[in-house]
C-alpha cells in the first residue's frame, strides 16, 4: 500500500536500516495531537483499502459476510 509516505518499498531491511528499527516518534518528545490525528487517518486510509481490496478478491466470502453481519443485526433488533 503506498499511502503512507514514510514508508519505503515495505521490504523489511530498508525498514530496520532506515529508522533504526522503530516505528512512530523518537521517544524523547512526546506525540502532538496533530501528528496523532494524521498517524490515526492514514492507517484509517489503510485499512478502508485493505477492506476493498479484500472484497475484491474474495467476493464470496465476502458476501458470506455481509449476510453474517445482517442477520446478527437482525437478531440483535427489539
Amino acid at each position: 500500500m503506498t499511502s503512507n509516505p514514510n514508508h519505503g518499498n515495505g521490504s523489511a531491511d530498508e525498514a530496520a536500516t532506515s529508522s533504526g528499527g522503530l516505528s512512530g516518534p523518537p521517544p524523547d518528545r512526546p506525540e502532538t495531537e496533530t501528528e496523532r490525528r494524521r498517524r490515526r487517518a492514514v492507517f484509517l486510509r489503510e485499512l478502508t483499502e485493505a477492506r476493498e481490496l479484500r472484497e475484491r478478491v474474495q467476493p464470496r466470502r465476502t458476501k458470506e459476510r455481509r449476510m453474517r453481519e445482517a442477520m446478527r443485526m437482525r437478531t440483535f433488533r427489539i
